[in-house]
């Protein structure tokens, strides 16, 4: 009985520390909560910027703030670190302003799919600034949702409808 008792305890202290932990990863930030030196760089880069959502989560030794908010009427996002050094940022685009050569796989990859958001991603480093990638989310012919990441050369670099078949099959053999 007393062994039961320590395995309970044990097993509530895991669940508590796992459940924090898995708070911790991400956590949502109310607008007057960011810092300033983050709100400072993000107005300076975008001075139209309202803010729809902000979240900060611990990589590796740095806090990083991902910030979604509209320029204009054109939706933006930003990854930033506490200090509000620009890690990348991405601003919506239309699809006729996507290169051809990405335009061209996404068209092969996915034939009548129906496009739903265009972002087009630039990385900084220090004063550095290079187109990086396109994310595109995409709802297939058979109604699957897609999310792809081509390079500016059209590229793939992720295609999370690759791993659908494969989970599916995984599933069917493990009778899930």
């Amino acid at each position: 009985m007393r062994q039961s008792v320590v395995l309970l305890g044990a097993f509530a202290l895991f669940l508590f520390i796992a459940t924090g932990e898995v708070s911790a990863q991400e956590q949502a930030i109310p607008q007057d909560k960011i810092p300033t030196r983050v709100m400072d760089a993000l107005l300076r880069k975008f001075p139209e910027a309202k803010i729809d959502k902000c979240t900060k989560a611990k990589e590796g030794n740095d806090f990083v703030y991902d910030i979604e908010f509209k320029q204009g009427d054109r939706k933006c996002e930003a990854d930033m670190k506490e200090n509000g050094t620009f890690i990348n940022y991405e601003k919506a685009i239309k699809a006729k302003d996507l290169p051809k050569a990405v335009r061209s796989v996404i068209e092969k990859r996915h034939p009548k799919a129906i496009l739903k958001k265009i972002m087009e991603e630039t990385e900084v480093k220090g004063k550095d600034e290079k187109l990086s990638a396109y994310e595109v989310v995409l709802v297939t012919a058979d109604k699957m949702d897609v999310e792809l990441r081509l390079s500016p050369e059209g590229v793939i670099l992720e295609d999370t409808g690759a791993r659908k078949p494969e989970e599916k099959s995984n599933r069917s053999r493990t009778g899930g």
